[in-house]
């Protein structure tokens, strides 16, 4: 009965979420910035995939929200170690 309340507001409150992470995303104003915002819109998008995930009531999608998250930790490290320094395989 306060499942569906609970997902209604969790997709709302992820929705937002993401919707202020892009804004970020489009206008940070230093390269560090866009990067974790980057980072940022990678874990909302995690949770989205769970939240999805509880509300079909299926166990299928939790493994693409672990590959999304681990795609997202090394493409984070790969940008911020080409924003210091300027190089990606040394």
């Amino acid at each position: 009965m306060i499942l569906p309340i609970a997902l209604a507001f969790g997709f709302v409150c992820m929705g937002l979420a993401v919707l202020l992470t892009l804004w970020r995303l489009l206008r940070g104003p230093t390269a560090a910035d866009r990067i974790l915002a980057l980072d940022t819109l990678t874990i909302n998008a995690i949770a989205l995939i769970v939240l999805f995930c509880i509300a079909r009531d299926t166990a299928l999608y939790f493994e693409a929200a672990l590959l999304l998250a681990m795609v997202g930790f090394v493409g984070t490290v790969a940008y911020c170690k080409f924003l210091l320094r300027g190089d990606i395989v040394e």
